[in-house]
């Protein structure tokens, strides 16, 4: 990947929930174009992380940069899709998909948005489910719709918070291969968050590994391995998969020893 300036930045941001430190000096950086997922224990404040991003919160020490600007002047630039669709129930998939650009740009030419939408729901497998209503979607159709949303909007950035760990074992396992499909089509950069060393390992350009709280990043791991990927058939997988494990179970060990 070529070396340009981040289209995400995390520098030295420390941040409190009331009494408790959820951040200590946490940096990282995210390339254009890049899938990167961030990778930690649960309560490390992973999703917290694309909340700041969203300038869903302030930063309140340290620096935060989305395309070069302050998140709370750069929402432009962001979509989300949730670990919930967060449908709404009395429009169909195609109005769920509109919604978004109605939400975000006002009144249109809905000739134009509906077709966008249709395209979209062919690109993410949806082309003959369109005017079903969420109820009538399982949950992995119901999450494809989430995709679509946020794709509507052109965002050159997606954030992905768990977006799959609601779903069984083999529905979760065709959206993977699914969205590294969507990305690759769209081109859009991608953070997303994980909790799932192998999902991670699968997806993932570049893993941002959290500590334990007070959070800092242990280690950004890069992978070049092709995809598809299938962990279990490739050694080097087998053996970042042990050191994932290993860095994420050792804690405050683990930050030390990575800390120069």
């Amino acid at each position: 990947m070529a070396t340009t300036e981040p289209i995400i930045q995390f520098s030295d941001v420390s941040f409190s929930f009331g009494s408790e430190k959820i951040y200590d000096r946490l940096s990282f950086s995210v390339q254009p174009g890049a899938f990167v997922c961030v990778l930690g224990p649960s309560g490390c404040g992973k999703s917290t992380s694309l909340r700041l991003m969203g300038g869903l919160i302030p930063s309140p020490e340290g620096k935060v940069l989305v395309a070069g600007q302050a998140p709370k002047d750069a929402w432009q630039n962001l979509a989300y899709v949730f670990q919930s669709p967060r449908l709404v129930p009395w429009r169909n998939a195609m109005k769920n998909v509109t919604l978004a650009v109605e939400l975000r740009f006002g009144r249109g030419d809905n000739r134009e948005r509906e077709q966008k939408a249709r395209e979209l729901l062919r690109l993410v497998g949806l082309e003959n489910d369109m005017h079903k209503y969420p109820a009538a979607l399982s949950g992995g159709e119901r999450q494809r719709v989430s995709i679509a949303r946020a794709l509507a909007v052109d965002p050159p950035i997606i954030l992905m918070d768990e977006p799959f760990s609601a779903l069984d074992v083999n529905t979760r396992r065709r959206m993977r291969v699914e969205i590294i499909d969507i990305w690759k089509r769209t081109q859009k950069t991608i953070v997303f968050v994980t909790h799932d060393v192998d999902e991670a390992l699968v997806l993932a350009d570049q893993i941002v590994v959290l500590s334990r709280k007070p959070t800092r990043v242990i280690e950004t791991i890069t992978l070049n391995e092709p995809r598809p990927r299938d962990v279990e058939k490739t050694p080097s997988l087998k053996e970042q998969r042990t050191r994932l494990h290993g860095l994420l179970e050792g804690g405050a060990d683990a930050l030390e020893e990575a800390t120069p």
